[in-house]
């Protein structure tokens, strides 16, 4: 490319993107290999097999930045720039990479073509979108925006403090954000479930294998403290320690109805009726035997984060899944999925709505699905002949479940204890 056409590529990028800039959108690859050779090369920017780029305004702590999203197979990579920073990076990409560049402002619609000769052919139209102005633009811009958790920062919440998660001035620890995160998305399950409740009576909930019980402390604080409900909590879990040191903490705060015991999940008797039953990460067949107290208690409502499931992994055999089987980390996942799909198809033989959800993302831990069920209006799928929402009789699933069982070769103890 020659370079009066090299000056004005940089300078109607340059004006592009310090103008109202909307978007970018960069394709049409040259070579298989892409690379980049500005000043601000990063790790993102050198991978192999580029094929598009996407590029977007973004709010990072109230200052305006660019995101570029590469697209490399399936794989994404995202890279952040200041203004001048991504002026230089798109300039580079069109000028050694790709040959086509369509950047969109408030204004107009900017395409920019390459030729493999080096030819530069660019052409400007009327955007078509509805203008806005600079501040709403800044307003439009989500990422990193503050999201309207439950338990918000600046809020001194005693049992966040004695976690490390956040300071005595209501700040979230930066290191320990995960785990602010965790908790909230937590209180968003349990908000979505709270009319399912019980009203005008105090509400029991037992939680099987609380541990350190930083998600009862936060359940408690969010029914009792915030929702104003009369609920009385029982955590249950096997290490005296962890028992000890939960009661004293839930002395100190106050919580008058937040109770934790030493005990096993499956001789626990200690009620008659219970309305939720929370078990988080309880392991391999615990889970199991957790959501059998929880069936048998009637509870209305069931929340289990299941965790370690070795049971169907041991005991799993199809000839026709062999070559999945035969890989160790596959067979693993399988079994999970498998595992926890029984689960829940095993609560709506008995009468509960079942699903199964997303409790943190994947990248922080890949036991990160949580199995909600809600017995609705005190209703089972029950007997004989009568359908559920889906069309389909306890009889049916009953009889699905079985011939699943038996294609896998497998005995589920939740099978065992709920549906033989």
């Amino acid at each position: 490319m020659e370079e009066k056409d090299r000056e004005k590529l940089r300078d109607v990028i340059a004006n592009s993107v310090k103008g109202n800039f909307r978007r970018c959108i960069i394709s049409n690859p040259r070579q298989k290999a892409v690379t980049q050779t500005d000043e601000k090369q990063s790790d993102n920017t050198q991978k192999m097999g580029i094929s598009k780029i996407k590029i977007r305004p973004v709010m990072i702590n109230s200052e305006l930045m660019y995101q570029a999203t590469e697209q490399a197979g399936p794989k994404v990579f995202h890279t952040k720039y200041a203004q001048n920073e991504m002026v230089i990076y798109i300039y580079n990409m069109v000028l050694n990479s790709f040959k086509q560049c369509e950047i969109i402002t408030n204004d107009y619609a900017l395409n920019i073509l390459v030729s493999k000769k080096g030819k530069l052919t660019i052409s400007k139209k009327t955007s078509g979108l509805t203008k806005i102005t600079p501040k709403a633009l800044e307003n439009s811009l989500e990422h990193n925006r503050t999201k309207n958790y439950i338990i918000n920062e600046g809020t001194e919440v005693p049992f966040m403090i004695e976690l490390g998660v956040m300071t005595k001035e209501g700040k979230i620890v930066a290191k320990r954000y995960d785990k602010f995160r965790q908790i909230n998305r937590f209180l968003e399950l349990i908000r979505d479930i709270k009319d399912d409740l019980p009203k005008n009576r105090e509400i029991l909930i037992i939680d099987f294998g609380c541990g350190k019980s930083y998600l009862t402390f936060a359940m408690y604080y969010y029914l009792h403290e915030l929702c104003g409900l009369d609920i009385r909590i029982t955590g249950l879990d096997l290490k005296e320690d962890v028992i000890e040191k939960c009661n004293r903490l839930s002395n100190e705060y106050g919580y008058d109805k937040l109770i934790f015991k030493r005990g096993d999940i499956a001789d626990y008797q200690g009620e008659a009726k219970v309305d939720m039953v929370v078990t988080l990460h309880a392991c391999d067949t615990a889970t199991d035997y957790a959501l059998e107290r929880a069936v048998k208690w009637d509870a209305k409502v069931i929340l289990s984060v299941p965790c370690c499931q070795h049971e169907l992994n041991r005991q799993i055999h199809n000839e026709i899944l062999e070559p999945v089987l035969s890989y160790g980390i596959l067979k693993d996942r399988l079994a999970a999925i498998m595992t926890d799909a029984i689960r829940a198809e095993t609560l709506k033989i008995n009468g509960y709505d079942a699903e199964i959800l997303e409790f943190i993302d994947m990248e922080h831990t890949p036991k990160n699905l949580l199995i909600r069920a809600i017995k609705k209006n005190g209703k089972s799928v029950g007997e004989a002949g009568k359908k559920d929402g889906n069309g389909e009789s306890k009889s049916d699933r009953k009889a699905a479940m079985m011939k699943l069982v038996k294609a896998l070769s497998v005995d589920p103890t939740i099978v065992n204890l709920l549906i033989k």
